[in-house]
């Protein structure tokens, strides 16, 4: 049985391999499935669980609906697929990924993301909501 402390060591070594991806190929993904068209590909890295992730449920749906054929939104539970987390070298939930066209990473943003200021990084990429 492991102790407090070995548990620690063996979470921190977990989460340091898990954020070790490579840049340069984390720059060069292709877009999702279904995302040709968007201008902009918003993937939400979290958890059906987690209270933060929760709180972001409603503004995905928002942002997709407001932003609709301009942004495309994608949830990925990582505690179901955790390969997606090594993929995108994910340290914390919720975390979301912005993508442009290439699936090139345009902005990174870990923790809970007020739709304000999501509305603030769609605007400066030239997206404007459906009114």
């Amino acid at each position: 049985m492991l102790r407090k402390s070995e548990w620690l060591v063996l979470l921190a070594v977990t989460l340091a391999l898990v954020g070790c991806g490579n840049k340069e190929s984390a720059d060069h993904r292709r877009a999702p499935d279904g995302a040709e068209n968007a201008k902009i590909v918003f993937l939400e890295l979290g958890s059906t669980t987690c209270i933060p992730c929760k709180k972001m449920q409603p503004i995905m749906k928002s942002i997709e609906e407001r932003y609709a054929g301009q942004v495309k939104v994608v949830f990925h539970d990582v505690m179901k697929d955790r390969a997606v987390s090594q993929q995108y070298g994910i340290k914390l939930i919720p975390t979301q990924i912005f993508l442009d066209q290439t699936g090139k990473e345009v902005m990174r943003h870990e923790g809970f993301f007020p739709e304000e200021q999501i509305d603030d990084f769609l605007r400066k990429q030239g997206l404007n909501p459906k009114s």
